[in-house]
């Protein structure tokens, strides 16, 4: 059987609109567990908000304690997104521009301005990236 992997957080509901829902989850380091984290001063624990789509029926109240899930699937595919993409397009643009012209500014200003059209492109994509990257919940 072929299981898909999911990250998987507990949460508390903060808030509930129609259709959306504010999830509250701890985002823990993993030397926030440690035993020795008071002398180490490199831990960290914060409170991250996430928006999770709910059906109108739902059974869900404020405070209440729930599961926040994503699919690992969709977060190397967010990964590739949001870091390497871009980091290809500059890259790219970089080199080739560096090797037309021989100027390092003229390569750096051209290599930031190509990622400009990616930027667009994500921008006006944005329900579609919002609805594809969503999370999941259960009690």
């Amino acid at each position: 059987m072929n299981k898909i992997k999911q990250i998987e957080h507990q949460g508390f509901v903060k808030n509930i609109t129609d259709n959306e829902m504010k999830v509250s989850i701890l985002s823990q380091s993993s030397c926030a567990s440690c035993k020795v984290k008071s002398s180490c001063g490199v831990s960290d624990t914060e409170e991250k908000i996430v928006n999770v789509f709910i059906q109108k029926n739902h059974n869900y109240k404020i405070g209440e304690k729930v599961k926040v899930y994503y699919k690992q699937s969709l977060g190397f595919r967010a990964l590739f997104f949001g870091y390497v993409l871009p980091f290809l397009i500059l890259m790219f643009a970089l080199v080739i521009t560096l090797s037309i012209t021989e100027n390092e500014i003229i390569s750096a200003i051209v290599a930031f301005t190509a990622l400009l059209p990616y930027y667009l492109i994500l921008y006006f994509n944005k329900k579609k990236l919002k609805n594809t990257f969503s999370f999941s919940i259960k009690k």
